[in-house]
């Protein structure tokens, strides 16, 4: 066995292996928050047609207005006769026997029309009492629509009334907590509220008995239902949770139920790919469980993927029927060929697909985790012959076929070319972001003072304040006055300055792109310099691809950025929105923290994620024009800047560094971590704008050891106490003696 491929730890037998087999995550919230299930019986469905309608002509259920209490007191009566036409003990009953929810939106209106002229009760107002009517029904619990019925209807009464009637208490909460946020929300908070009425109208109760099942329920309705309507769809679940109607431990987004799967067992890892011979299906399986322990789930996933999918599912195609780890030589030989190519379907502008083939760059990978599982499995044999012994057999590949020598050399010339051909162009991509940065705020702050219809200040009389009379006021729209389009100034505001903010963290530090989605307002950090009692601004890095928690210097590059952040991000309060995000590698939900990546989308703060940073990454390269040596337009990608980063460490451009040095970080003491992770001490500086810093209990000389400075001198951003006691972020240039 070469040093390349390692067996993996096990657990003995007898003693306790990995967990339990878990379901995928949403599966698992949506048994634990199950929706309330339907009923077929209760008080009022089951009262007599005098009685109900009796209820519904009587107090909270008269408005103010005559001829709206007429209209619903007709058409209560008029329902309540056709409906007695049905068989049912119930209105309930009656209600499904009809028939009536067979035909969605108002589409349901002839079938009570056509009973009640064939009955000689019928009146040119009848279409109108009957919506009036039906919503009495449905606001007096008479009858409870199906919820896929009901969202295709429209619902403008619904929330005042079930207000007025079902739960004044609970929509006054409503109002209070709409009218507490930003004024731009109240239209979303409206349509919350219509949200909420309709299920309270599908399930029954008060708002307070509103179960987060019921919310999944509405928003899988909507879902099949409506194929636009975006965060409008489920605001009104963040608004139930900020009531503290669900219990402490739902989650903060009802975007866990949804297309975020969760974490699969390895039997469902490994059924990715139906895989058609049990056996081995079993002994992958088997397998996987076995190295479960020392692996973490995205490490767990792309072994599954190889063994699985790239191993054997392609030896069955290639032999089909084979039931045997012992491979012929001519098939071995076929796999191995068939993983040194990458096939897909490309469609090319005439609408033909043809097929593309290009080398595998990972093809060594592959080979390796499948020498892996047989020499691990010929190693467990040993231990446990009588259950491994029948699958121990020699490797289809070999020591040769794995050595990394050339590939490495390979795989470093190719970053390398990578670095080379971006390191110069650098100083452009960020000159044009920070540049289109200051024009779009520029044309956004125009546009907000320019009257609707009118040419916006500088833009030369090419854009013109959009006239939006329903707009919700949270976006600012502009016409383009040659081609006719309508832009979003806010938008192309937002996202200039995000790409600006990206590119200058991931330049001025190096971190990966998880580790910048993961920054938080806790991880600014300070440190008193113990011979001038200055304050040092740090920058704490979340363990991620080498599960070493770190410190960064903040320059005062870097935190003029992070105050720019943390100036956008603050809330009224003052403080940094927490905010859940998603991990797609681990594929778990995060607990809210004040991330510095978020955004708000409707009246949600929502964490970038890996796919949002890649497109600001090219919009910010589109605008700059820049190419690669074959003419196409030149990509960058998160990692480059960590490369350049390194690159220009060790070529002495760097002066400071509190992480790299050859790429050597250095950790603090749990102690000493623990004491930067405590929030703020009273009376703390908080300077530089709003980089809210916090601080350590007291001062160690040891600390400054453990973030040596690098070269004979350094800058750095400082804080400094004047006479009167405040704090003041300064540039400082601290020069080291021998």
């Amino acid at each position: 066995m070469t040093a390349a491929v390692k067996h993996m730890a096990r657990n003995k037998p007898g003693t306790a292996g990995t967990p339990g087999p878990a379901q995928p995550r949403n599966s698992q919230l949506r048994q634990r928050f199950p929706a309330r299930p339907a009923q077929s019986w209760w008080p009022e469905t089951a009262q007599g047609e005098e009685e109900t309608l009796r209820r519904l002509t009587s107090p909270p259920f008269l408005p103010e207005v005559r001829a709206t209490r007429a209209g619903r007191r007709r058409g209560t009566a008029k329902l309540l006769r056709w409906l007695s036409s049905f068989p049912g003990d119930t209105w309930q009953q009656r209600w499904e026997a009809s028939g009536a929810e067979d035909h969605p939106g108002s589409s349901w209106l002839p079938l009570p029309l056509g009973w009640l002229r064939g009955n000689g009760l019928a009146a040119s107002y009848d279409e109108n009492d009957l919506s009036s009517g039906l919503l009495m029904l449905i606001c007096g619990d008479v009858i409870r629509p199906r919820m896929a019925w009901m969202v295709t209807r429209a619902h403008k009464h619904l929330a005042p009334v079930m207000a007025e009637v079902r739960d004044p208490a609970g929509f006054a909460r409503l109002r209070e907590l709409a009218e507490s946020g930003p004024a731009a929300s109240l239209a979303d908070a409206r349509l919350a509220a219509t949200r909420i009425a309709t299920i309270l109208a599908c399930k029954g109760g008060v708002i307070t008995d509103i179960a987060v099942g019921d919310c999944v329920e509405m928003a899988d309705t909507q879902r099949l239902v409506h194929s636009r309507g975006g965060q409008k769809k489920v605001d009104f679940y963040l608004r139930l949770h900020a009531l503290g109607v669900f219990p402490a431990d739902a989650p903060a987004t009802i975007r866990a139920f949804g297309m975020a799967q969760g974490q699969l067992t390895i039997g469902e890892l490994v059924d990715r790919y139906r895989l058609q011979c049990k056996p081995v299906r079993d002994l992958l399986v088997d397998y996987l469980r076995e190295r479960q322990p020392s692996l973490d789930y995205a490490s767990l996933d792309a072994i599954s993927s190889s063994l699985a999918g790239l191993f054997w599912a392609r030896i069955e195609a290639l032999s089909p029927g084979i039931s045997t780890l012992r491979l012929p030589p001519e098939v071995a030989r076929a796999w191995k060929e068939d993983l040194l190519t990458v096939k897909r379907s490309v469609t090319g502008p005439d609408g033909q697909k043809t097929v593309v083939t290009r080398p595998r760059l990972n093809a060594k990978d592959e080979l390796i985790r499948v020498r892996a599982l047989y020499l691990d499995i010929a190693q467990w044999a040993m231990e446990e012959p009588e259950r491994w012994a029948q699958w121990a057999v020699p490797s289809p590949v070999s020591d040769a076929e794995i050595n990394w020598a050339k590939e490495r050399r390979r795989r470093k010339a190719r970053m390398d070319q990578r670095t080379r051909e971006r390191l110069p162009v650098l100083p452009v991509l960020t000159r044009t972001a920070a540049g289109r940065k200051a024009a779009t705020a520029a044309r956004l702050q125009a546009a907000m003072a320019a009257p609707p219809g009118q040419i916006i200040e500088g833009t030369g009389g090419t854009l013109r304040r959009a006239v939006a009379p329903t707009a919700n006021g949270r976006h600012v729209r502009a016409e383009d006055t040659a081609a006719g389009k309508r832009r979003n100034l806010s938008y192309e505001e937002e996202e200039a300055f995000w790409a600006f903010a990206t590119i200058e963290v991931l330049r001025l530090t190096g971190i990966r792109c998880e580790e910048l989605l993961e920054l938080t307002h806790h991880g600014i950090t300070e440190y008193r310099l113990p011979t001038t009692g200055e304050l040092v601004p740090l920058l704490q890095i979340a363990p991620s691809k080498t599960d070493t928690e770190r410190l960064l210097l903040v320059s005062p590059e870097l935190a003029d950025v992070l105050s720019a952040i943390i100036s956008r991000l603050r809330g009224p309060g003052g403080n940094v929105p927490l905010t859940v995000s998603y991990d797609v590698r681990e594929r778990v939900w995060n607990p809210p923290m004040p991330l510095l990546f978020q955004r708000s989308i409707g009246s949600e703060n929502r964490a970038f994620t890996p796919s949002a940073i890649r497109k600001l990454l090219i919009s910010a390269l589109a605008a700059t024009g820049l190419t690669d040596a074959a003419g196409d337009p030149l990509m960058f990608s998160p990692h480059d800047f960590r490369r350049i980063f390194v690159t220009d460490a060790k070529m002495g451009r760097i002066a400071f560094g509190a992480s790299f040095g050859s790429s050597r970080e250095h950790a603090l003491p749990a102690a000493q971590r623990a004491a930067l992770r405590c929030p703020g001490l009273p009376g703390a500086p908080r300077g530089h704008d709003d980089l809210g810093l916090h601080g350590p209990p007291g001062s160690d000389a040891t600390m400054m050891r453990l973030i040596p400075l690098r070269g004979m001198h350094h800058s750095c951003a400082c804080w400094h106490r004047d006479a009167s006691g405040s704090s003041q972020l300064h540039r400082v240039h601290h020069r080291r003696s021998g």
